[in-house]
């Protein structure tokens, strides 16, 4: 049977990451067929790499990296409570999650594709101290997006509309992320007391002990992830001001921050898939919202796609490539006792 489980290894070590990379070309590809006017959008992205603005675009490349990397300076953080970790297997750590994440319902993957980087007996431990970077950053998400919504409510006082977007739903959709927030915000600064609650519930006791590790987070590391997610947050809205101005949408600074702030709540609370639904809910949610402000519906087009291409669609093949050369399994030899040599 020892043969067998170790055959079964090896081709998981050499196979699941050009498979991977494989799922992943013919996924993006897919993806963009199934859009409206994709085409048209790519042709915009396509002449603005050779116009005027073209350092705007190189621009919005490069804050990519800044991006991912603050990222995985969060990460290197919270981690280093278990295992000291180098910044440049951190980067590589996000760059295999956004991987795993294209496979998965809002993301929900990152976690696995990260915790390949931590050491066997430390990975569930790691799936927790992961989930509190996605708190911090879902935390200024929500918040962001009260602003956004507030905005876009008394935008609608003063330009009355017909349609989905009205100021009954972004009242509803206010109250509800209000109370999110706060119920969020009382969890992100009470990690301690949410680890003594999970010990007195019957059965599952023998987990805390994977958890325990977030009693050592105080305050003051908390407000240090949570700012380090709030500079992430303003790097997206600089890609998307850079990339309107590429694509001639004329949007002021508070106009795309309430667009895109309640695009990223849409996408942060509506269950997405990145291969299959994110692009179309990140078009539809942009189209609806941006309309408000500008009719340039193929700029817009051309803007989501543009953050979609860079901002995920270019780690996770920078993650494939680092998944081909994981060990994901390591494969032990039995070790013999010598005590049973002499018997």
């Amino acid at each position: 049977m020892l043969p067998l489980n170790k055959n079964i290894k090896i081709i998981l070590n050499y196979v699941i990451g050009p498979l991977v990379f494989c799922l992943l070309g013919y996924s993006i590809y897919h993806q963009l067929n199934r859009q409206p006017d994709w085409d048209r959008s790519l042709d915009h992205i396509l002449q603005a790499f050779t116009g005027p603005k073209a350092w705007m675009l190189l621009l919005v490349v490069g804050m990519m990296l800044m991006n991912w990397g603050i990222e995985a300076r969060k990460w290197q953080l919270v981690i280093t409570k278990i295992q000291p970790i180098s910044f440049l297997q951190s980067l590589k750590a996000i760059f295999t999650g956004t991987t795993m994440a294209f496979f998965t319902p809002n993301r929900m993957g990152e976690y696995m594709g990260r915790i390949l980087y931590i050491e066997d007996g430390k990975r569930i431990q790691a799936i927790s101290l992961t989930i509190v970077c996605s708190m911090a950053q879902l935390l200024v998400t929500l918040l962001a997006g009260i602003g956004a919504l507030l905005y876009m409510r008394t935008y609608l006082q003063f330009h009355p509309v017909t349609g989905d977007l009205s100021p009954f739903w972004i009242d509803t959709v206010l109250y509800v992320t209000v109370l999110a927030s706060v119920l969020l915000t009382l969890f992100y600064f009470r990690l301690a007391w949410l680890v003594r609650w999970i010990e007195k519930i019957p059965r599952i006791e023998r987990f805390v002990a994977y958890i325990r590790v977030l009693d050592s987070f105080n305050t003051t590391f908390l407000l240090r992830i949570l700012s380090l997610s709030v500079a992430r947050y303003v790097v997206f809205i600089g890609q998307y001001f850079l990339l309107f101005a590429v694509f001639d949408v004329s949007l002021n600074f508070m106009q795309a921050f309430a667009s895109i702030g309640v695009v990223f709540l849409v996408l942060a609370i509506v269950p997405t898939i990145a291969i299959i639904t994110e692009l179309g809910v990140r078009w539809k949610a942009s189209i609806e919202l941006v309309q408000f402000f500008s009719n340039n519906v193929i700029g817009v087009l051309a803007t989501s796609l543009s953050i979609w291409v860079i901002n995920l669609v270019i780690p996770a093949l920078i993650g494939s490539l680092l998944i081909i050369s994981i060990r994901i399994f390591r494969i032990r030899k039995k070790t013999i006792d010598p005590a049973e040599l002499i018997k």
